[in-house]
């Protein structure tokens, strides 16, 4: 490309030039960008070999791309040179630009570190500039846009053997490869952005991919589930508003999805639910409650709540699954329910009587005793204590916590009736019973009891309480009575009871004894039963014997 004596370039080699340059900028991969380059510095610049030696992301370089020899191309390509050994040979040897010859009498010194490199031979140069089988030629490859090897970042390095025509490069020789470099550093990192941008965008396809995948599994397990799912806002004015609902969802509630959109849980909860609602943390709780339906009817759920996060925004969803535990909580009511009444007659038994009984019973405080004498000792009561509240005296305090949350049951005064209101124990014993048992059978006897418990229940208020106690025995709570309006109550139940009963194709007849007791706080509801039962017995020994049962 150049003479000794007169320096000039041929357009051939210009254009030979400019096309391995335009090829580097077009190769479809970064390998093949690296292969050009070799190639261009033995086709375009004049050399028999040429290497392109690439930076690692360890610092390291490795022999990329090889080009003029096949037997050194298998040798070295791959193999990788420290990055120590490759700055002793750019600081070392003259500098022509960024260019960095090593003539052989200073590159002996190299060779037995660990760059690889092909050793050639080849007669000792005969005049001043010709090449020598040792002498060395490195191209600095730097980042774009800054060029000097001082300044830019390290690339590469492209190193070039035995000029064609046997000498060392002169002046256009050397631009050209220091030119060559740079564009070929350039065409280096466009390849390396653009296998960059293609391997992200193959990863972001892929991540899409796995996206799609993963909302399209997630929306067929969301419409498809057995159960219900509904997705809600979280935060903002909207808070706890369904966005979404699936269709076991729909159908449980009777509502279509259109619908459902317009409610929040807190819309759809049975009103006594509300709390239970609330308490359920929104990050993952969990709770049993009623839902409505459209017609108007509730079913019980069992409701659990999960955070779908945003990971930019932190919280934005909240996934509810919603499963249908009517069956289930039908089953426990019937076992509590079996619990605490009686299987003949369906009345509360004698456990749930006792329970409902103490419920409304306090126990008579410990000091009363004390504040009685001090009543007894002044003539006026210790402490002014309001109608209907009590004091209890606490160990270990200076004072009396006052029972602010439970209000006293009172008594009406014996023998007379003066307007108190109190809460009636009517005892219930069945007279003649035991001669249906014995004459007709226990079925017979079932049946009594059964159509008695009816006519007992039908016979008082709302909110009154009748249960069996045991056997032929029957006790009637019934609340807000005074005397004269329990001794009422006890004489329609008996009229009530009398009437014949149909039991196994015959009409027999029951009389009862009603014996009442009052409960007041200070007693337990044994002493109360107790009490009513003492009075039942009274009240039948006081009855001729032919009087006791009708007919």
């Amino acid at each position: 490309m150049e003479t000794e004596s007169e320096p000039y370039v041929r357009l051939a080699s210009l254009r030979q030039l400019h096309q391995v340059m335009a090829d580097m900028n077009t190769a479809r991969s970064l390998a093949d960008t690296l292969q050009t380059v070799a190639d261009g510095a033995v086709h375009a610049l004049g050399y028999e070999m040429a290497a392109v030696n690439l930076v690692r992301q360890d610092g390291d370089l490795v022999v990329a791309a090889f080009s003029g020899n096949s037997a050194a191309e298998a040798l070295i390509t791959g193999r990788v040179g420290s990055r120590e050994s490759w700055d002793r040979r750019l600081n070392m040897g003259e500098r022509w630009g960024d260019l960095v010859f090593i003539p052989h009498t200073e590159g002996w010194v190299l060779d037995d570190d660990d760059v690889p490199q092909w050793y050639t031979d080849g007669p000792a140069p005969r005049f001043e500039d010709e090449w020598h089988p040792s002498d060395r030629l490195f191209a600095p490859m730097y980042t774009p846009g800054v060029q000097g090897g001082n300044c830019g970042e390290l690339l590469g390095v492209i190193s070039v053997d035995r000029p064609r025509n046997g000498r060392r490069p002169g002046a256009w020789g050397r631009e050209a490869l220091q030119m060559y470099a740079f564009q070929a550093a350039i065409a280096i990192s466009n390849a390396r952005l653009r296998a960059n941008m293609q391997r992200a965008l193959v990863r972001l396809e892929r991540d899409q991919q796995a996206l799609r995948a993963s909302e399209e599994s997630f929306r067929q397990a969301f419409e498809y589930a057995p159960s219900g799912m509904a997705i809600a806002e979280m935060g903002g004015d909207q808070h706890g508003r369904i966005l979404r609902s699936n269709d076991a969802l729909c159908r449980l509630l009777g509502r279509p999805a259109s619908a459902m959109r317009r409610y929040s849980f807190a819309d759809l909860v049975h009103p006594e639910d509300v709390g239970t609602l609330l308490r359920t943390s929104a990050e993952g709780g969990r709770a049993e409650l009623r839902l409505g339906r459209r017609d108007g009817t509730y079913v019980w759920v069992s409701l659990r709540n999960s955070v779908v996060a945003d990971a930019a925004d932190g919280p934005r969803f909240l996934l509810t699954h919603v499963e249908d535990i009517e069956e289930r909580k039908r089953r426990e009511l019937q076992l509590a329910h079996r619990a605490s009444h009686d299987s003949l007659t369906g009345l509360p038994n004698s456990a749930e009587l006792r329970s409902r009984l103490s419920a409304r019973l306090c126990q008579r405080p410990a000091h009363a005793g004390a504040l009685d004498s001090l009543d007894a000792a002044y003539g006026h009561p210790a402490f002014d204590v309001p109608a209907g509240h009590g004091f209890d005296f606490t160990p270990g305090t200076d004072g009396f916590d006052a029972y602010d949350h439970h209000v006293h049951t009172v008594a009406p005064e014996d023998g007379r009736d003066d307007g108190t209101k109190g809460l009636a124990v009517l005892f219930c014993d069945l007279d003649g019973f035991k001669s249906i048992n014995d004459r007709f059978g226990h079925n017979a006897g079932d049946a009594v009891l059964i159509e008695v418990a009816r006519r007992l229940s039908n016979g008082v208020r709302d909110g009154d309480t009748v249960a069996r106690l045991g056997g032929d025995e029957f006790v009637i709570l019934a609340d807000g009575l005074g005397r004269a309006d329990a001794q009422d109550l006890a004489v329609r139940l008996r009229n009530e009871i009398i009437q014949p009963i149909r039991a196994e194709g015959r009409a027999v007849r029951v009389g009862a004894s009603f014996g009442i007791g009052w409960a007041h706080c200070g007693m337990t509801a044994d002493e109360v039963l107790k009490s009513a039962d003492e009075r039942m017995y009274v009240e039948k020994r006081s009855r001729p014997k032919q009087h006791r049962r009708a007919g």
